[in-house]
């Protein structure tokens, strides 16, 4: 903390008391803090490795509704499971099959904002959308319109945005599955991808990739035209092992789930966050099993009320962080003393 005082004093004789003096001393101080970016602070957590309702085998995805209800593709159980914010169990569909509203290793989740649900699956290659419950409404995605790996966003507009893994391409479609353009790998050298695992769409539709063995994270306009790119393969602030997911929050800012960079495991593992032009702002996580911390995050989403969701995919459980309030910048108190003699 620095600080600057200013200070003045005068010293006043009174007629009427010869003998007395009065010294006011008037100190105004002023303290300048450095706003700093506090990491955000452990909320609960949920779930173990199993099959029973709450519990988790490979939480590959994580989306947050408008309403606070968290949705997890609990992929290696083929099925979507949906939480109240806090974690409690409410509802489940899916099973391991090709039908509507069956499964094969269910890899993404996205919720419109009309609270409808996309639902990607790698083993059946396809997109499936439901209501908010479980309801299904329409697939599609048929054999080579999609790699084996891809994650969804969905727009305000309600677009939605496939990043296409293996293919190195961004794919975008109206609400109902229209393909309306795609960018990446052989289009446009600026923004080349190379296998990319994470997409979020800002509310201003600004695109985010998370160009996973490039290390980087990678934006573009709604239509696919770059913008700006940051990031490289390493430990410190703002570099990163594979960056697994990216997500956007109401204000702007940027979170990105920090993978370990192969079977580096004691390395990166973390979530970090950055404004919306990539300026690092803080990170917080590391190896292991305790609160806070992840091991393999695949997944990180944002909900309106700032809470902070990870897919902590290695240790099969759901994690959430609370975010703290930024450092005043200063005070200004002004102190009146008076002294008699």
């Amino acid at each position: 903390m620095s600080e600057v005082i200013f200070t003045a004093r005068f010293l006043v004789r009174m007629a009427c008391f010869p003998l007395a003096s009065i010294l006011m001393l008037m100190c105004f101080t002023f303290s300048v803090h450095a706003q700093s970016e506090e990491p955000p602070v452990f909320g609960g957590k949920w779930g173990t490795n199993g099959t029973a309702d709450g519990q988790f085998s490979r939480p590959e995805a994580v989306a947050v509704a408008a309403d606070g209800s968290v949705y997890v593709a609990d992929s290696g159980n083929n099925r979507i499971q949906k939480f109240s914010a806090d974690g409690v169990f409410l509802t489940k569909w899916g099973s391991q099959g090709t039908g509507d509203g069956q499964f094969d290793v269910p890899v993404s989740v996205a919720v419109a904002p009309d609270g409808s649900l996309y639902v990607g699956e790698s083993g059946n290659k396809r997109i499936q959308k439901f209501s908010s419950d479980g309801t299904f409404l329409t697939r599609w995605g048929p054999e080579g319109e999609f790699g084996r790996f891809f994650t969804i966003a969905v727009a305000m507009d309600g677009s939605v945005y496939v990043a296409d893994t293996l293919n190195n391409r961004i794919k975008k479609y109206s609400s109902d599955g229209v393909f309306l353009t795609e960018w990446g790998q052989g289009f446009d050298p600026e923004g080349n991808l190379s296998c990319p695992f994470g997409i979020a769409v800002a509310a201003d539709g600004s695109v985010y990739v998370a160009d996973t063995f490039n290390s980087r994270i990678q934006k573009y306009s709604s239509n696919g035209v770059f913008l700006a790119r940051w990031g490289s393969r390493g430990v410190g602030d703002g570099q990163f092992g594979w960056p697994m997911a990216v997500a956007v929050a109401a204000d702007g800012s940027v979170y990105v789930a920090d993978h370990q960079f192969n079977d580096q495991k004691y390395e990166n593992n973390r979530i970090q966050k950055f404004s919306a032009n990539g300026t690092f702002l803080t990170k917080w996580g590391g190896y292991g099993a305790g609160d806070g911390q992840f091991y393999m995050p695949y997944d990180v989403d944002v909900a309106s009320s700032g809470l902070v969701y990870v897919a902590d995919y290695g240790n099969s459980r759901i994690q959430y962080f609370q975010p703290q309030s930024p450092k005043p910048r200063g005070a200004f108190q002004p102190v009146l003393f008076m002294l008699l003699e």
